[in-house]
Protein backbone atom coordinates (compact mmCIF):
# COMPACT_ATOMS: atom_id res chain seq x y z
CA UNK A 1 0.00 0.00 0.00
CA UNK A 2 3.24 2.62 -0.04
CA UNK A 3 1.90 3.94 -2.91
CA UNK A 4 1.48 7.87 -3.39
CA UNK A 5 -1.91 8.25 -5.40
CA UNK A 6 -2.59 11.92 -7.06
CA UNK A 7 -6.27 12.27 -7.65
CA UNK A 8 -7.65 15.10 -10.31
CA UNK A 9 -10.76 17.10 -8.43
CA UNK A 10 -12.54 17.43 -5.42
CA UNK A 11 -15.42 17.19 -6.59
CA UNK A 12 -17.98 14.07 -5.02
CA UNK A 13 -16.09 11.45 -7.38
CA UNK A 14 -12.71 12.90 -5.95
CA UNK A 15 -13.18 13.30 -2.60
CA UNK A 16 -15.26 9.76 -3.08
CA UNK A 17 -12.34 8.09 -4.10
CA UNK A 18 -9.98 9.55 -1.81
CA UNK A 19 -11.92 8.59 1.39
CA UNK A 20 -12.22 5.11 0.00
CA UNK A 21 -8.51 4.46 -1.02
CA UNK A 22 -7.44 6.12 2.45
CA UNK A 23 -9.77 3.55 3.91
CA UNK A 24 -7.70 0.60 2.16
CA UNK A 25 -4.43 2.07 3.13
CA UNK A 26 -2.99 4.50 0.62
CA UNK A 27 -1.61 7.50 0.40
CA UNK A 28 -3.81 10.18 -1.18
CA UNK A 29 -3.24 13.59 -2.33
CA UNK A 30 -6.02 15.88 -4.26
CA UNK A 31 -5.35 18.46 -6.47
CA UNK A 32 -8.01 20.83 -7.18
CA UNK A 33 -8.15 23.60 -9.71
CA UNK A 34 -10.91 25.75 -8.38
CA UNK A 35 -10.63 27.46 -4.80
CA UNK A 36 -13.89 25.72 -3.28
CA UNK A 37 -14.39 22.26 -2.92
CA UNK A 38 -17.52 20.64 -4.67
CA UNK A 39 -16.88 20.72 -7.95
CA UNK A 40 -20.61 20.52 -9.76
CA UNK A 41 -22.02 20.66 -5.80
CA UNK A 42 -22.72 23.83 -5.19
CA UNK A 43 -24.57 25.20 -1.82
CA UNK A 44 -24.91 28.66 -0.73
CA UNK A 45 -26.59 29.75 2.32
CA UNK A 46 -28.39 32.88 3.09
CA UNK A 47 -31.20 33.40 4.86
CA UNK A 48 -31.49 30.05 6.48
CA UNK A 49 -32.10 29.08 3.03
CA UNK A 50 -29.81 25.93 1.13
CA UNK A 51 -29.66 27.38 -2.37
CA UNK A 52 -28.77 24.27 -4.46
CA UNK A 53 -27.17 25.48 -7.57
CA UNK A 54 -25.61 22.39 -8.77
CA UNK A 55 -26.97 18.84 -8.06
CA UNK A 56 -29.54 18.48 -5.95
CA UNK A 57 -31.85 15.65 -6.10
CA UNK A 58 -31.32 11.64 -5.64
CA UNK A 59 -33.45 8.40 -6.08
CA UNK A 60 -34.03 5.73 -3.92
CA UNK A 61 -32.52 3.82 -6.68
CA UNK A 62 -29.43 5.58 -6.22
CA UNK A 63 -27.78 2.57 -3.66
CA UNK A 64 -24.32 3.44 -3.85
CA UNK A 65 -25.03 7.28 -2.96
CA UNK A 66 -27.21 6.23 -0.29
CA UNK A 67 -24.97 4.13 1.31
CA UNK A 68 -22.49 6.18 1.50
CA UNK A 69 -24.66 9.12 2.92
CA UNK A 70 -25.95 6.32 5.55
CA UNK A 71 -21.82 5.65 6.21
CA UNK A 72 -21.16 9.69 6.98
CA UNK A 73 -24.38 10.11 8.68
CA UNK A 74 -25.85 12.52 6.76
CA UNK A 75 -30.04 12.53 5.97
CA UNK A 76 -32.09 12.68 3.55
CA UNK A 77 -35.69 14.24 3.29
CA UNK A 78 -37.98 14.19 0.83
CA UNK A 79 -38.83 16.76 -1.97
CA UNK A 80 -41.89 18.68 -1.17
CA UNK A 81 -44.35 18.44 -3.90
CA UNK A 82 -47.64 18.79 -2.20
CA UNK A 83 -50.21 21.22 -3.50
CA UNK A 84 -51.31 21.75 -7.10
CA UNK A 85 -48.70 22.58 -9.85
CA UNK A 86 -49.05 25.22 -12.68
CA UNK A 87 -48.15 25.16 -15.93
CA UNK A 88 -47.76 28.02 -19.01
CA UNK A 89 -48.61 27.10 -22.18
CA UNK A 90 -48.19 30.41 -23.95
CA UNK A 91 -47.66 34.25 -23.31
CA UNK A 92 -51.22 34.68 -24.20
CA UNK A 93 -52.73 33.00 -21.05
CA UNK A 94 -51.62 32.85 -17.41
CA UNK A 95 -50.58 29.51 -16.12
CA UNK A 96 -53.29 26.95 -15.16
CA UNK A 97 -53.50 24.59 -12.38
CA UNK A 98 -53.18 21.05 -12.42
CA UNK A 99 -53.45 18.34 -9.92
CA UNK A 100 -49.89 16.65 -9.74
CA UNK A 101 -49.74 12.70 -10.73
CA UNK A 102 -50.10 10.46 -7.55
CA UNK A 103 -47.48 7.89 -7.26
CA UNK A 104 -44.62 9.61 -8.89
CA UNK A 105 -41.06 8.75 -8.45
CA UNK A 106 -39.73 10.34 -4.93
CA UNK A 107 -37.13 12.99 -5.29
CA UNK A 108 -34.82 13.27 -2.27
CA UNK A 109 -32.71 16.16 -0.97
CA UNK A 110 -30.02 16.16 1.48
CA UNK A 111 -30.63 18.13 4.90
CA UNK A 112 -28.49 21.04 5.33
CA UNK A 113 -27.49 20.86 2.10
CA UNK A 114 -25.90 18.92 -0.52
CA UNK A 115 -22.79 20.59 0.13
CA UNK A 116 -22.87 18.41 3.43
CA UNK A 117 -21.96 15.52 1.72
CA UNK A 118 -18.41 17.17 0.40
CA UNK A 119 -18.02 18.71 4.14
CA UNK A 120 -17.68 15.40 5.56
CA UNK A 121 -15.87 13.92 2.92
CA UNK A 122 -13.49 16.16 3.31
CA UNK A 123 -12.90 16.38 7.54
CA UNK A 124 -12.59 12.14 6.61
CA UNK A 125 -9.67 12.67 4.32
CA UNK A 126 -7.94 15.45 6.14
CA UNK A 127 -8.04 19.10 4.58
CA UNK A 128 -4.30 18.58 4.94
CA UNK A 129 -4.19 16.39 1.97
CA UNK A 130 -6.30 18.23 -0.21
CA UNK A 131 -4.39 21.11 -2.44
CA UNK A 132 -7.06 24.37 -4.04
CA UNK A 133 -6.26 26.62 -6.48
CA UNK A 134 -3.59 23.73 -8.23
CA UNK A 135 -4.31 23.57 -11.72
CA UNK A 136 -2.77 20.79 -13.39
CA UNK A 137 -1.05 21.96 -16.34
CA UNK A 138 1.19 18.58 -17.49
CA UNK A 139 1.34 15.07 -16.91
CA UNK A 140 4.57 13.20 -17.88
CA UNK A 141 5.21 9.20 -17.67
CA UNK A 142 9.00 8.48 -17.00
CA UNK A 143 9.57 5.03 -16.72
CA UNK A 144 7.36 3.52 -13.75
CA UNK A 145 6.47 7.01 -12.36
CA UNK A 146 4.16 9.81 -13.49
CA UNK A 147 5.17 13.62 -12.92
CA UNK A 148 2.15 15.70 -12.55
CA UNK A 149 2.74 19.45 -12.83
CA UNK A 150 0.28 21.85 -11.36
CA UNK A 151 1.18 26.03 -12.07
CA UNK A 152 2.79 25.77 -8.33
CA UNK A 153 4.73 22.49 -8.33
CA UNK A 154 5.69 18.96 -9.19
CA UNK A 155 4.57 15.91 -8.41
CA UNK A 156 6.14 12.37 -8.02
CA UNK A 157 3.13 9.68 -8.10
CA UNK A 158 2.53 6.27 -8.64
CA UNK A 159 -0.66 6.87 -9.85
CA UNK A 160 -2.93 9.54 -11.41
CA UNK A 161 -6.74 9.24 -10.93
CA UNK A 162 -8.13 12.02 -13.45
CA UNK A 163 -12.09 13.02 -12.47
CA UNK A 164 -12.05 15.96 -14.43
CA UNK A 165 -15.03 16.13 -17.30
CA UNK A 166 -13.34 13.98 -19.58
CA UNK A 167 -13.90 17.17 -22.71
CA UNK A 168 -12.06 19.43 -19.95
CA UNK A 169 -9.09 16.90 -18.91
CA UNK A 170 -8.11 16.52 -22.80
CA UNK A 171 -8.35 19.92 -23.93
CA UNK A 172 -6.37 21.02 -20.70
CA UNK A 173 -3.65 19.39 -19.87
CA UNK A 174 -0.89 18.00 -21.58
CA UNK A 175 0.16 14.50 -21.92
CA UNK A 176 4.13 12.82 -22.55
CA UNK A 177 3.27 10.53 -24.20
CA UNK A 178 -0.26 11.22 -25.94
CA UNK A 179 -3.13 9.49 -24.96
CA UNK A 180 -4.30 6.63 -27.53
CA UNK A 181 -6.30 8.72 -30.22
CA UNK A 182 -9.15 7.30 -29.39
CA UNK A 183 -9.43 7.92 -26.26
CA UNK A 184 -8.51 11.65 -27.26
CA UNK A 185 -11.86 11.41 -29.61
CA UNK A 186 -14.10 10.25 -27.74
CA UNK A 187 -13.59 12.47 -24.70
CA UNK A 188 -13.66 15.45 -27.33
CA UNK A 189 -17.45 14.15 -27.75
CA UNK A 190 -18.37 13.28 -24.44
CA UNK A 191 -21.31 15.39 -22.94
CA UNK A 192 -20.45 16.94 -19.45
CA UNK A 193 -22.65 17.00 -17.12
CA UNK A 194 -24.53 20.13 -15.58
CA UNK A 195 -22.96 22.14 -18.94
CA UNK A 196 -26.35 22.96 -20.20
CA UNK A 197 -27.98 24.12 -17.09
CA UNK A 198 -28.86 27.71 -15.98
CA UNK A 199 -30.09 26.88 -12.47
CA UNK A 200 -31.65 30.11 -10.25
CA UNK A 201 -32.71 30.57 -6.84
CA UNK A 202 -35.33 33.06 -5.09
CA UNK A 203 -35.41 33.30 -1.30
CA UNK A 204 -38.42 34.62 0.19
CA UNK A 205 -39.57 35.48 4.28
CA UNK A 206 -42.62 33.00 3.91
CA UNK A 207 -43.50 30.00 1.89
CA UNK A 208 -46.72 32.09 0.81
CA UNK A 209 -47.41 29.93 -2.51
CA UNK A 210 -48.76 26.94 -0.05
CA UNK A 211 -51.17 29.11 1.61
CA UNK A 212 -52.77 29.36 -1.85
CA UNK A 213 -52.34 25.51 -2.18
CA UNK A 214 -49.55 25.29 -4.36
CA UNK A 215 -46.68 23.02 -4.64
CA UNK A 216 -44.37 25.41 -6.09
CA UNK A 217 -43.87 22.92 -9.09
CA UNK A 218 -44.09 25.02 -12.37
CA UNK A 219 -43.41 24.15 -15.97
CA UNK A 220 -43.06 26.93 -18.40
CA UNK A 221 -42.92 26.60 -22.41
CA UNK A 222 -42.25 29.67 -23.25
CA UNK A 223 -39.62 30.94 -20.18
CA UNK A 224 -37.58 32.15 -19.02
CA UNK A 225 -37.72 29.45 -16.37
CA UNK A 226 -38.34 26.27 -17.95
CA UNK A 227 -38.84 24.09 -14.12
CA UNK A 228 -39.48 25.47 -10.94
CA UNK A 229 -39.52 24.00 -7.25
CA UNK A 230 -40.23 24.25 -3.82
CA UNK A 231 -36.69 24.54 -2.14
CA UNK A 232 -38.02 25.33 1.38
CA UNK A 233 -35.17 23.26 4.47
CA UNK A 234 -36.89 20.69 5.86
CA UNK A 235 -36.36 22.53 9.22
CA UNK A 236 -38.72 25.26 7.66
CA UNK A 237 -36.81 28.42 8.43
CA UNK A 238 -35.49 28.96 5.05
CA UNK A 239 -37.96 29.55 2.51
CA UNK A 240 -37.39 29.85 -1.50
CA UNK A 241 -38.15 28.66 -4.80
CA UNK A 242 -35.32 26.73 -7.15
CA UNK A 243 -35.46 26.17 -11.20
CA UNK A 244 -33.77 25.95 -14.79
CA UNK A 245 -33.51 29.02 -16.90
CA UNK A 246 -33.83 28.39 -20.43
CA UNK A 247 -30.41 28.33 -22.13
CA UNK A 248 -31.00 31.14 -24.38
CA UNK A 249 -30.15 33.89 -21.38
CA UNK A 250 -27.18 32.78 -20.85
CA UNK A 251 -25.60 36.08 -22.75
CA UNK A 252 -27.72 38.38 -20.75
CA UNK A 253 -26.70 40.09 -17.73
CA UNK A 254 -27.57 38.52 -14.56
CA UNK A 255 -30.01 41.84 -13.60
CA UNK A 256 -31.40 40.96 -17.36
CA UNK A 257 -32.58 37.49 -16.43
CA UNK A 258 -33.84 38.45 -12.05
CA UNK A 259 -35.90 40.81 -14.05
CA UNK A 260 -37.78 38.51 -16.71
CA UNK A 261 -37.46 35.60 -13.73
CA UNK A 262 -39.48 38.09 -11.56
CA UNK A 263 -42.18 39.15 -13.86
CA UNK A 264 -42.60 36.08 -14.76
CA UNK A 265 -43.14 34.93 -11.39
CA UNK A 266 -45.59 37.46 -10.68
CA UNK A 267 -47.37 35.53 -13.71
CA UNK A 268 -47.25 32.49 -11.75
CA UNK A 269 -47.73 33.70 -8.19
CA UNK A 270 -48.88 37.10 -8.04
CA UNK A 271 -47.59 41.12 -6.29
CA UNK A 272 -46.19 38.88 -3.59
CA UNK A 273 -43.15 37.89 -5.75
CA UNK A 274 -42.13 41.31 -5.27
CA UNK A 275 -41.28 40.83 -1.79
CA UNK A 276 -38.08 38.26 -2.55
CA UNK A 277 -35.05 38.74 -0.31
CA UNK A 278 -32.52 37.06 -2.55
CA UNK A 279 -31.49 36.40 -6.19
CA UNK A 280 -29.11 34.16 -7.13
CA UNK A 281 -27.90 31.85 -10.40
CA UNK A 282 -25.10 29.76 -11.64
CA UNK A 283 -24.63 29.54 -15.26
CA UNK A 284 -22.38 26.26 -15.74
CA UNK A 285 -21.22 26.40 -19.22
CA UNK A 286 -19.40 29.32 -18.23
CA UNK A 287 -17.27 27.88 -15.70
CA UNK A 288 -13.75 27.17 -16.93
CA UNK A 289 -13.01 25.14 -14.45
CA UNK A 290 -15.73 22.88 -15.08
CA UNK A 291 -16.50 22.78 -19.16
CA UNK A 292 -15.02 23.89 -22.49
CA UNK A 293 -17.41 26.85 -23.17
CA UNK A 294 -17.78 27.10 -26.67
CA UNK A 295 -20.44 26.14 -29.61
CA UNK A 296 -19.89 22.62 -30.55
CA UNK A 297 -23.73 20.49 -29.76
CA UNK A 298 -23.11 17.17 -27.79
CA UNK A 299 -26.59 15.39 -26.58
CA UNK A 300 -27.23 14.90 -23.02
CA UNK A 301 -25.20 11.67 -21.75
CA UNK A 302 -23.30 11.32 -25.27
CA UNK A 303 -20.43 8.43 -24.46
CA UNK A 304 -20.85 8.81 -20.97
CA UNK A 305 -19.59 5.27 -19.70
CA UNK A 306 -18.01 4.71 -23.32
CA UNK A 307 -15.89 1.78 -23.05
CA UNK A 308 -12.51 3.47 -23.46
CA UNK A 309 -12.83 5.27 -19.96
CA UNK A 310 -12.72 1.82 -18.63
CA UNK A 311 -9.12 1.06 -19.77
CA UNK A 312 -6.13 2.58 -17.64
CA UNK A 313 -3.14 4.33 -19.89
CA UNK A 314 0.47 5.54 -19.08
CA UNK A 315 1.94 2.05 -18.19
CA UNK A 316 -1.45 1.70 -16.34
CA UNK A 317 -0.92 4.72 -13.92
CA UNK A 318 -3.41 7.07 -15.27
CA UNK A 319 -7.20 6.27 -14.89
CA UNK A 320 -9.77 8.69 -16.26
CA UNK A 321 -12.75 8.35 -13.82
CA UNK A 322 -15.58 10.60 -12.63
CA UNK A 323 -19.44 10.34 -13.45
CA UNK A 324 -19.06 11.04 -17.37
CA UNK A 325 -17.19 7.60 -17.60
CA UNK A 326 -19.38 5.76 -15.07
CA UNK A 327 -21.60 3.01 -17.30
CA UNK A 328 -24.11 3.35 -14.69
CA UNK A 329 -26.02 6.94 -13.90
CA UNK A 330 -23.31 8.26 -15.91
CA UNK A 331 -23.63 12.64 -15.42
CA UNK A 332 -25.55 11.68 -11.87
CA UNK A 333 -23.93 12.18 -8.65
CA UNK A 334 -24.74 8.21 -8.31
CA UNK A 335 -22.41 7.87 -11.23
CA UNK A 336 -20.11 10.18 -9.44
CA UNK A 337 -20.11 7.11 -6.28
CA UNK A 338 -20.02 4.01 -8.30
CA UNK A 339 -17.28 5.28 -10.56
CA UNK A 340 -14.95 6.13 -7.56
CA UNK A 341 -15.75 2.44 -5.97
CA UNK A 342 -14.92 0.80 -9.80
CA UNK A 343 -11.95 2.88 -9.42
CA UNK A 344 -10.75 1.91 -6.20
CA UNK A 345 -11.72 -1.63 -6.55
CA UNK A 346 -9.01 -1.40 -9.62
CA UNK A 347 -6.67 -0.30 -8.12
CA UNK A 348 -6.36 -2.52 -5.13
CA UNK A 349 -6.45 -5.45 -7.28
CA UNK A 350 -3.65 -4.05 -9.95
Amino acid sequence: MEKNIVILGAGLSGLTTAYLLQKEGFSVKILEANTRLGGRIYTKKTNNANIELGATWLWKYNTALIQLCKELDIQLFEQKMDGDALFEAMNAHPPQRFNLPPNQEISYRIVDGTHTIIEKLAFKIGRENIYLDEKVTHINQFENQLTVTSKNKTYEVDYVISTVPPRLLIQSITFSPELPKDVITVANQTHTWMKDSIKFAIVFDTPFWRKNGLSGVGFSNVGPFTELYDHCTVQENGFALMGFLNGGLAELTKEQREAKVILQLKKFFGEQVNNYLVYDEKIWKKETLTCIHDNQFIFPHQNNGHEVFQDSFMNHKLYISGTETSKTYGGYMEGAVRRAIEIVQQITKD
